[in-house]
Parts: structure tokens; C-alpha cells; sequence
């Protein structure tokens, strides 16, 4: 089987990052065309033995991209197609068609309540993102509650598949070295109450709530690790608010690399100088930093979450689900728990990577290998798909 993945960028990101993770255990034979920005995780591909093409698309309406990727795609003659991210989805699918590929895959990484990648979900977004949708064999959730929301939009439920998101657990083992260096590097006490936000700085993801929430943690540090447009306004807030000495700006971390420099903490090490992880966003897709975390034995203080909003209750006994409101009381009395590392929960065990690559592999199996004219209808699909365990 030989696989093309289509993405939007190759940044540093958990999509980005997902498709690295899956294509190292996948049995298929894989390359991966990057719209835009072949960035760290294209690099890091390349290291892997996975071939990067770079399509040099200029914008979402550049259609030139169009014939180039179809192009692309009948040249390789790939026996299946997985797109990843809004813009991907939408020209992969369509390319795809032309190409004459009849196994289609994309993967919903980011379908939020009322935005999709940061685009307000209006009528057009949803007419065009259905219209495209149409083009593909199957439609895979990286959670539940993706699934759910495709089917209200009017995906047909054996359309849908869900493959969660995976972690490799092992990678995140809590280190108390690695803990010591990673606060060396960062300039945080060691005696310090770190507490840790993960993800892109946008709007959505509400860092700002955990700023607003220092001046009621006199003795706290917030740690934040990633980078975006919200970056210079979070800045001046702390600076307004008087904490500005008490936030650390990370920027981008990669999952892997050497400890030389503030500029190659990893994720695995932000996470061991951390105490706690605070996610305040009101609306995720899956919610990965949070597992991640939970594989670090660190606590976890979120607004949702549905990796652990959809499990069973007491698989994530670390995890602490509030409002924003609450926030700022509930990172208090994690502080007041004595902040220790806790035994890695039952929820981790749900979003293993050879579950995760196993299910995949079905949808691929099942895409490839349906009559002309029929829908997928693959073991991972409708009602009973929707389970993540």
C-alpha cells in the first residue's frame, strides 16, 4: 500500500506532530506533501526516511496549487490519499478525485463548537467543508465528540470513523535530572509552583486566564510553551497586572532533541519542570497536551477536554475539570496538595499509538478495498466506533 499524506503546514503542531507519530508505526509505505511552511516537523520526517514534497502554495486561494498537487499525486500513483487540516482537506480531496485516486481519507484534527482551525464556523465554512467531504471515502475523528459533531452537521455516521490521538507514554516518563536542567535553563527556582500551559498563543486558547490568575498565586511562575499572535498582548498583560517577572515565554518545543540550550527544551522536559498543567480553553477537539501531561504524572486543571471528558469517570484522577471563573481556586488547591508527581492514570492507556495505528490501518483497509459505488463501512465506524476504548 502506498500512502500519500497531504497536510497544510509541517510546523511545530499537534497535527503535525500526530502524523510523524503514526507514520513511525504504520505499516504502509507514506509521503507527505506540506502545503506551506516546511518547517521542523518536515525536517524531522526527512530524518525518519520519509520524503517531503513542498507544494510552495501562497494562500488559501491559491489555486494553482490545485493542478500542481493533482499533478503530484497521478505521478506517484498512490493507491490512497490522507488529508490533514482545513485548507489540506479541501484541495487534497479535490486533487485527489482528479487523479483518479478512489481511496480517500481525511482526518478531522480540529472541528471545534464554533470555530474550525480558528475560522468561525459560518453557513459558507460548513457548505464548503460538507461539499468537500462528499469527494472522500471516510472521514476520521481524533475523539467522540469530533464524531458527534460531524454527524449533527450531516456526515453520515458510517462515514465517520474515530481514531484518537496517540501518545507515546514512554517519551514522557516523569526525570527529576531532567526536571533540575530544564529550571536551570529557564531561570525557574527549583523551589518554585510552576504552573504550565501548552499550546499555540491564540485567542481560543485563553492563556490569557492563567496571566489574569498570578496575582492571586503570589508565589507562583507560569510557564508557556508555544508561540502565536497572542504572544505581545499576553506580554502586556502580565506587565500591567505586575507579574511579568513571574511569566516564562518557551516558545515552540519540539518532542525530541538534545538538552544544549533554552531554544531545544523539549516537551517531555517543559513538562518535568512543571507542576501542574493548566489548560483554560472552552473549546478543543481533543485536548493532547492534557494527555501528555497525565503520561507525565503531572495534575491537570481544565475547561474541557474531551480525551478525558469522553471516558469513563475515574480514568483520569489527576485531572480536574473547572471554569474560569474557578480557576484560579482550583490551581490553588493543587498547590496546597503538595504538588506531586502522580502514578501515570487509565487514561493514557487509551491513546497508545499501536491502538491508534491499528485503527487507522483498518480505515485503510477497509477504504482500499470497498466495491465501486459503496461506502466504507469498516469495524471503526458508526455508534459502536465512537468509543475510544
Amino acid at each position: 500500500m502506498k500512502v500519500l499524506h497531504v497536510i497544510t503546514g509541517l510546523g511545530i503542531g499537534g497535527a503535525e506532530q500526530q502524523l510523524r507519530l503514526m507514520l513511525r508505526q504504520l505499516p504502509a509505505g507514506a509521503e507527505v506533501v506540506t502545503l506551506t511552511n516546511p518547517g521542523a516537523v518536515a525536517e524531522g520526517l526527512a530524518a525518519d526516511g520519509v520524503r517531503v514534497h513542498h507544494l510552495g502554495m501562497s494562500g488559501n486561494r491559491d489555486l494553482t496549487a490545485l493542478p500542481r498537487l493533482t499533478r503530484l499525486i497521478r505521478r506517484g500513483e498512490y493507491d490512497l490519499v490522507h488529508t490533514h487540516l482545513y485548507r489540506a482537506c479541501l484541495y487534497g480531496r479535490i486533487a485527489a478525485r482528479l487523479a483518479g485516486v478512489r481511496a480517500i481519507v481525511a482526518t478531522e484534527h480540529s472541528l471545534g463548537a464554533t470555530t474550525i482551525e480558528g475560522r468561525p464556523l459560518g453557513a459558507g465554512v460548513r457548505a464548503l467543508y460538507l461539499a468537500a467531504e462528499r469527494l472522500g471515502t471516510s472521514t476520521v475523528a481524533v475523539s467522540a465528540t469530533i464524531a458527534r459533531r460531524l454527524r449533527e452537521w450531516g456526515v453520515p455516521a458510517h462515514r465517520v470513523h474515530v481514531v484518537p490521538n496517540a501518545v507515546d507514554a514512554p517519551r514522557f516518563r516523569f526525570d527529576t535530572l531532567l526536571r533540575t536542567r530544564a529550571r536551570a535553563l529557564l531561570g525557574l527556582p527549583r523551589d518554585a509552583y510552576v504552573i504550565g500551559g501548552v499550546g499555540r498563543l491564540v485567542e481560543g486558547k485563553r492563556f490569557e486566564v492563567l496571566v489574569r490568575a498570578l496575582p492571586q498565586l503570589p508565589y507562583a511562575r507560569l510557564l508557556l510553551v508555544g508561540s502565536g499572535e497572542q504572544e505581545t498582548s499576553l506580554r502586556a498583560l502580565a506587565q500591567q497586572l505586575g507579574v511579568a517577572d513571574r511569566v516564562c515565554f518557551a516558545g515552540e518545543c519540539a518532542y525530541e532533541g538534545s538538552l544544549t540550550g533554552t531554544g531545544s527544551l523539549t516537551l517531555p522536559a517543559l513538562l518535568a519542570a512543571m507542576d501542574v498543567l493548566a489548560s483554560p480553553s472552552a473549546d478543543e477537539a481533543f485536548g493532547l497536551a492534557v494527555v501528555e501531561a497525565l503520561a507525565a504524572g503531572l495534575p491537570v486543571v481544565y475547561v474541557t477536554c474531551p480525551a478525558v471528558d469522553d471516558l469513563p469517570p475515574g480514568d483520569a484522577p489527576g485531572a480536574v475539570r473547572t471554569d474560569e471563573a474557578s480557576f484560579a481556586d482550583a490551581l490553588r488547591r493543587v498547590q496546597e496538595n503538595g504538588c506531586e508527581r502522580l502514578p501515570v492514570p487509565p487514561a493514557v492507556e487509551h491513546y497508545t499509538v499501536a491502538a491508534s495505528t491499528a485503527r487507522l490501518t483498518a480505515v485503510y483497509e477497509a477504504a482500499l478495498h470497498r466495491p465501486v459505488g459503496k461506502q466504507v463501512t469498516s469495524g471503526v465506524s458508526g455508534e459502536s466506533g465512537v468509543s475510544v476504548r
